[in-house]
């Protein structure tokens, strides 16, 4: 009996994997584990992402890609957002070790394009990208998916200010796992400006702090989400990113990759 899903390597068996070709890309969601406004799961953005990843994969797969998804990572960096209890923060280090190791791996297995699957602002990981550039015979990509997104938002939103558990995250919970939203108990997701008018402005970059920027850690109102919207987001998102991992999965890895050739 074929695996339901044979891009899914934790649902996969020994033998489906020995039976199935290599794979040309493997993608690695990474999640996070922290409080999202009163109406979203602690488990928000690995939710999210995994669902994406997952109908992305298979989109993929359905036009000839070989693409594996790994299994999530369900924590990030969450050091401006301790305050609020069961919190769990990776630092930026640890995490970039962890998916290093990964790499290594991938590498060993013959494995040669990974593609990190972001799902939490606070994952900036393009450092990781950088400091494993030439030391592994693997590709590294990163890919925001709220970020693959970002242009149509003003289409599909009414509220573009928010950022955190709100009318976009919400409307996509409602569309991809209803059964753990609580419409009900969500607050406005109101925000407290900064200080100084340089950071107003975005001129400067500084890391936020969640217990004084918010009230119950929501940043962006959410009464207005709902599952069609998540649905038009997702379906433009799964179209792009399976775009991108079919175009990936048949680039040839030669001296130039990922640039043209002369």
């Amino acid at each position: 009996m074929s695996s339901p899903k044979p891009f899914d390597l934790a649902a996969s068996t020994y033998k489906h994997v020995l039976d199935a070709p290599k794979p040309q890309v493997a993608v690695l969601p990474l999640g996070a584990t922290e409080p999202h406004n009163l109406h979203l799961p602690y488990g928000t953005d690995t939710y999210q992402v995994t669902a994406l990843a997952e109908r992305a994969c298979a989109d993929a797969v359905a036009k000839g890609a070989s693409v594996w998804m790994l299994p999530a990572i369900p924590f990030g960096t969450e050091t401006n957002l301790m305050r609020f209890p069961l919190t769990i923060n990776v630092n930026p280090s640890t995490l970039g070790r962890m998916i290093g190791d990964i790499v290594e791996s991938l590498e060993q297995h013959g494995v040669k394009k990974l593609v990190l699957l972001n799902g939490h602002g606070g994952n900036e990981l393009k450092w990781v990208l950088r400091e494993w550039y030439g030391k592994a015979d693997v590709h590294l990509f990163i890919c925001h998916w709220f970020r693959m997104i970002a242009d149509i938002r003003k289409d599909v939103l009414d509220d573009l200010d928010g950022d955190h558990a709100d009318e976009l995250e919400t409307s996509m919970m409602l569309h991809l796992r209803p059964d753990l939203v609580q419409m009900a108990e969500a607050d406005a997701g109101s925000m407290r400006p900064a200080r100084l008018e340089t950071l107003k402005k975005g001129w400067v970059e500084y890391s936020r702090p969640w217990h004084v920027l918010t009230t119950n850690t929501g940043a962006g109102n959410p009464s207005q989400a709902t599952a069609e919207k998540g649905r038009k987001l997702a379906d433009v998102f799964v179209d792009r990113f399976s775009s991108f991992l079919v175009e990936l999965a048949a680039a040839d890895v030669d001296a130039d990759f990922p640039m043209e050739s002369h």
